[in-house]
């Protein structure tokens, strides 16, 4: 998909302004562009406010993926990953590695990277191709309302593939990172 059409899917009626990484992070820095933005496909975008419910399953994730023993990878919550044209923030990451390794640049990967919808379902889709560019091997799309989870696998061809839509009974395994085991129902549960 070419970044002009990228952007058009992301934002219909506005009009983006082009900007590259290294723009994007000294006009950051020099505080000219808000911290609520992420760069997607060369072009800054405002994220949506947090809800309340789509707080809530950011802890109780964190909650539950803390409790499982992870190799070589930690758990990073807001931060960005760069993907080419594109910084997006994921709610949730798994990266290989150690958190000392990313010192002085972002992660360029992720093993997972876990995205919640509540109001956000088709802006968190248009991230899929930026995530695959950088090779993120495994996206979770939380669909918040529903009580569902849709599960993108890397294939060979770079590109992801809906591999599963799971319920709110199931059980979710990452194949990335074969100790993550989701119970749906610990994470809806009230």
């Amino acid at each position: 998909m070419k970044t002009v059409e990228a952007s058009r899917l992301l934002v219909r009626g506005a009009q983006p302004w082009p900007m590259s990484v290294t723009a994007y992070h000294a006009l950051g820095e020099a505080g000219l562009i808000p911290e609520n933005t992420e760069l997607l496909y060369g072009f800054v975008y405002e994220k949506m406010p947090k809800s309340p419910l789509h707080s809530a399953l950011l802890r109780r994730l964190l909650k539950l993926l803390r409790q499982i023993p992870l190799r070589d990878c930690f758990i990073s919550s807001e931060q960005p990953i760069a993907c080419g044209d594109s910084e997006p923030e994921p709610d949730l990451a798994v990266i290989r590695g150690s958190e000392d390794d990313f010192w002085t640049e972002h992660p360029q990967t992720a093993e997972l990277v876990i995205e919640i919808c509540v109001s956000s379902r088709d802006y968190d889709r248009s991230k899929l191709l930026a995530y695959a560019a950088a090779g993120v091997k495994e996206v979770w799309l939380i669909l918040a309302p529903e009580q569902q989870l849709e599960v993108y696998r890397l294939q060979t061809n770079g590109q992801f593939s809906e591999a599963a839509q799971f319920g709110s009974a199931q059980q979710v395994e990452c194949v990335a990172v074969p100790a993550i085991k989701l119970q749906m129902h610990a994470l809806f549960a009230q």
